[in-house]
């Protein structure tokens, strides 16, 4: 049986089954210094991000009202700034840094961050790391 839980992102369908919308960035490309190599600390490369977000809730659906909806523009805007003001070591350490950006300024209740290196390896199109992450659990690692 499902609980409406607004606050945790979830919401009831049909049959008191748990719906959840999610909006999706495809193929975002972004330069940032990111690596370990001094190369890598010097000079600028391009990452491709993939992301999911729940939204809090449903109601731009019913409503079709952008003020109840979530702004991907700003969502963007917001990667891009903080990836042109730090260096991370690695691309875990990166999407970690998003995921928490997405939960607590954009309020979602999930998210799901890809990150990967664009031609890194000889032979390798893409290599990264892919992360999901729950504002719920966020109260647990505080808790702890």
């Amino acid at each position: 049986m499902c609980v409406t839980d607004t606050s945790a992102g979830y919401e009831c369908g049909r049959a008191g089954i748990p719906v959840m919308d999610i909006i999706f960035l495809h193929e975002l490309k972004v330069k940032t210094l990111i690596g370990i190599y001094p190369w890598e600390r010097a000079s600028a490369q391009t990452i491709q991000l993939d992301l999911e977000i729940a939204l809090p809730t449903s109601r731009a659906c019913v409503t079709d009202n952008f003020e109840d909806a979530l702004d991907y523009a700003q969502v963007v805007q917001r990667i891009n700034e903080t990836l042109s003001q730090r260096h991370f070591s690695l691309l875990e350490a990166l999407a970690e840094h998003i995921a928490q950006i997405i939960l607590t300024e954009f309020n979602s209740p999930w998210t799901k961050i890809s990150v990967a290196k664009l031609s890194a390896i000889r032979g390798v199109k893409k290599l990264g790391v892919r992360i999901e992450r729950r504002r719920e659990d966020m109260a647990l690692k505080t808790a702890d």
